[in-house]
């Protein structure tokens, strides 16, 4: 039962104020994925989690299974409190270690992917049950190779952007970074690190700086990367196992697994 109904229905009894009081002391959730550039997650969810379109988001579902994609804002780590690279192995960050989201882990050069240039950039990250902390941003060194499992080595050392309670514009986080020069297909990944909960986030986008270097093996190219809407986020959500604990999710008894 939904917590809308949950109250309509002790409303009846006359204990709705009771029933109001219990839903908004709630601990909530921060959930939330990048949409700009947009996070193969997103992608993904975007193209449709029971017939995905392109082969990247087909054989991510054949991995992980159409539920991971409708939790697409769910991608976390209970308890990283500033940990993740010590907590996520090698081959493992795009899940962030969770097995629910395996198939994003699949290392391939078609991922649908965002046109990024050198420069200065407005990014957005689709917030869903917002909450206070730190976004930092990471690109791969200019040697990364998308064939082969994402490492933590093949990232630069240092986020090439750290922003703190950004502020947000129509559900979305929004902060602006300068990117660094690349060449060809690479990664952004982004932590989002809450301050008021040691949960954290992860996104991976995948980006293309001028012409694609992706392996394809000679198939037609990657496809363009396209977020959800809110259309499509309103769509989806009867499907979604995400829980924002009243920020966000109309069910407070759905839940997300976390790792940790």
């Amino acid at each position: 039962m939904s917590a809308r109904r949950k109250v309509a229905s002790l409303a009846a009894v006359g204990v709705a104020p009771l029933a109001l009081t219990a839903l908004s002391v709630t601990p909530a959730a921060a959930h939330g994925s990048m949409t700009d550039p947009v996070s193969r997650v997103s992608a993904c969810f975007q193209e449709g989690p029971e017939s995905p379109k392109s082969a990247a988001c087909k054989a991510a579902v054949a991995a992980s299974g159409a539920q991971a994609f409708y939790d697409w804002n769910g991608v976390n780590i209970a308890n990283a409190a500033g940990k993740s690279k010590e907590i996520i192995p090698d081959g493992k960050l795009c899940s962030a270690g969770n097995d629910k989201y395996k198939g994003l882990d699949l290392p391939r050069g078609d991922w649908p992917s965002s046109k990024l240039s050198a420069g200065n950039h407005t990014f957005r990250y689709k917030g869903t049950a917002p909450h206070k902390g730190s976004f930092e941003l990471f690109v791969t060194k200019e040697s990364y190779d998308p064939s082969k499992p994402l490492k933590w080595s093949d990232l630069e050392e240092k986020p090439f952007v750290k922003v703190t309670d950004p502020k947000m514009e129509n559900g979305d986080y929004v902060f602006d970074g300068k990117i660094p020069a690349r060449e060809g297909r690479h990664l952004i990944y982004s932590i989002w690190q809450r301050s008021d909960s040691p949960e954290a986030f992860y996104t991976c986008s995948d980006v293309v700086f001028g012409k694609d270097s992706g392996s394809s093996g000679g198939n037609a190219p990657a496809p363009a990367a396209s977020a959800p809407t809110d259309q499509d986020i309103a769509a989806g959500a009867d499907k979604s196992s995400v829980e924002h604990h009243g920020h966000g999710d109309s069910d407070a008894e759905t839940g997300a697994e976390a790792t940790g």
